[in-house]
């Protein structure tokens, strides 16, 4: 845990030193939400398994938000085989579990003459809701794409899927609704040493946080197979003597 905070320490201070000073009345102050750091990792092919489990949870309601149709078991599957991790990004934040609690998809468009565009897809499983994880991971796909010279962000949705087209709004997006479905467009600025640095730091804190659930996961697993001997051995004894 000191480690954990050290690392969201630094980050924040790191922030500061790309900001210029503002100076904020008592009030305001108080009334600014206070910043809550989200370890949002990138996911490589190696995730793959761990990516489908995510969506395999899914209900049905949420799959058909998700894709724009009720997705069978074998649809995610070969969603998920087709993932081009050389070309995308894929983000998640895991729990301590390392179960994915949450998924972004940033799909850059394969056609020729549209490399400054890419489509944003995310989900949450209902356990998780609440916290504002589609909100950070659009804000952190956003950066990530901004810094990768891509100019625009699409949306594509349900026009009944109001908690996705709400992100896009609060981002500043163009909603354009056509019957049953919306399309968002978020125009990005071009990247500065300061967007580069924030995700830089944010990708940093991410993999450190990781790598601490890994180790702790591999701790309990231990500890859980070590009581598990304990309580054979002390059963053992008790049919023994019985």
């Amino acid at each position: 845990m000191e480690t954990k905070n050290l690392l969201l320490a630094s980050l924040e201070a790191g922030k500061a030193l790309l900001h210029a000073p503002v100076h904020h009345t008592d009030a305001e102050q108080a009334a600014k939400p206070q910043p809550h750091m989200v370890p949002i990792r990138s996911l490589g092919a190696n995730h793959r398994s761990r990516i489908a489990a995510h969506l395999l949870a899914l209900d049905a309601h949420d799959r058909y938000f998700r894709f724009g149709y009720s997705a069978s078991d074998e649809q995610i599957q070969r969603y998920v085989d087709g993932m081009n991790f050389g070309r995308d990004e894929i983000f998640g934040i895991y729990n301590r579990k390392l179960e994915l609690l949450a998924v972004a998809h940033l799909a850059y468009a394969p056609q020729a003459g549209h490399e400054s565009c890419a489509e944003f897809g995310v989900s949450v499983l209902k356990t998780a809701r609440g916290r504002g994880y589609g909100t950070r991971l659009f804000e952190r796909a956003a950066i990530h794409a901004r810094n990768d010279s891509v100019s625009q962000i699409f949306i594509h949705a349900l026009s009944e899927n109001t908690v996705m087209l709400q992100i896009a709004r609060n981002a500043g997006a163009s909603v354009q609704r056509d019957g049953s479905e919306t399309e968002a467009y978020l125009r990005l600025d071009a990247p500065t040493l300061d967007s580069r640095m924030t995700e830089i730091v944010e990708e940093q804190f991410a993999q450190a946080d990781y790598r601490m659930k890994v180790q702790a996961k591999a701790f309990w697993d231990v500890l859980a197979q070590v009581q598990a001997v304990r309580q054979g051995a002390a059963q053992a004894q008790r049919d023994v003597a019985a």
